[in-house]
């Protein structure tokens, strides 16, 4: 199995998404999933799945220190005292003694970076986070969060699928050494007939998600995080690591790409993208 570690963090390149995955099928789908092979899981606050995760991994036989685990808080517990009581709340909901990766969920339009960041390097010096990270982040935004947190940037984790355009961003995150996050590879499923991703798909005899899964992780620094709610996909979902594309097919997968491809984008939340 190639699932390769991405960046000083060591991320692994292919984890399990959670979001929207139901509480009670949460459990058993994270403890299936460790005993197929993944070795990361990402969950969120906004999930309100972090409990069932965490008794997932309790289930597994795969050892905690031999899981990466990423959950996110939302920019309603931005503020300094918000957001530490906001971490306590995983770290206890996951009942788990320390959280591998802790993103700030999306921008926060009210709190500054410099009132939040400074609390996820005192969780890091405490042994509470091990990596900070952040989601949704534009360019101009991470350069303000690199500007002000002492850790490095552990991840970008924004939306990566054939159909959005999303080199500018890339580009910079690969100049920085910043590895990226791809969330919604399969772009809510709208990857499953597409002709081209289904000509590629059946010259390699797998299915179109996995085609898009290997496309994000031809990409430099990548990690991609599918989501299913199926046991019997984790196994497809993993081997695409194992897809190896042609110099032409990948071409041919960069130019579904339009700027207007964008699937997840909150008015409330979201920033000016890039």
């Amino acid at each position: 199995m190639s699932i390769k570690s991405i960046g000083p963090a060591g991320i692994p390149s292919l984890g399990l998404g959670t979001f929207k995955m139901e509480a009670d099928k949460t459990r058993g789908l994270v403890d299936a999933a460790l005993a197929e092979g993944y070795r990361h899981i990402d969950t969120a606050q906004a999930y309100e799945n972090e409990k069932e995760v965490g008794q997932g991994m309790r289930d597994s036989d795969v050892p905690r220190d031999q899981v990466f685990l990423t959950t996110k808080i939302l920019p309603q517990d931005f503020a300094a005292d918000d957001f530490r009581a906001a971490a306590e709340r995983s770290l206890k909901a996951l009942d788990t003694d320390y959280i591998d990766l802790l993103l700030l969920h999306w921008p926060s339009k009210e709190v500054p970076l410099s009132e939040t960041l400074p609390v996820m390097d005192a969780l890091i010096a405490e042994g509470k986070i091990r990596h900070a990270g952040i989601s949704n982040f534009t360019i101009a935004l991470t350069k303000e969060a690199q500007g002000i947190l002492e850790a490095p940037i552990a991840a970008n984790q924004v939306e990566v699928h054939p159909f959005l355009d999303q080199t500018k961003l890339l580009g910079f995150l690969e100049q920085q050494g910043i590895p990226f996050e791809a969330y919604a590879p399969l772009a809510r499923g709208k990857v499953i007939g597409d002709p081209t991703l289904t000509q590629i798909a059946g010259a390699h005899g797998v299915s179109e998600a996995e085609i898009a899964v290997a496309w994000v992780l031809t990409k430099p620094n990548a990690i991609a995080i599918p989501k299913t709610s199926k046991k019997e996909r984790l196994a497809s979902n993993l081997h695409a690591a194992e897809v190896t594309l042609t110099e032409d097919e990948v071409r041919r997968i960069d130019g579904l790409a339009s700027k207007d491809g964008r699937l997840i984008s909150p008015d409330s939340m979201a920033p000016d993208w890039d």
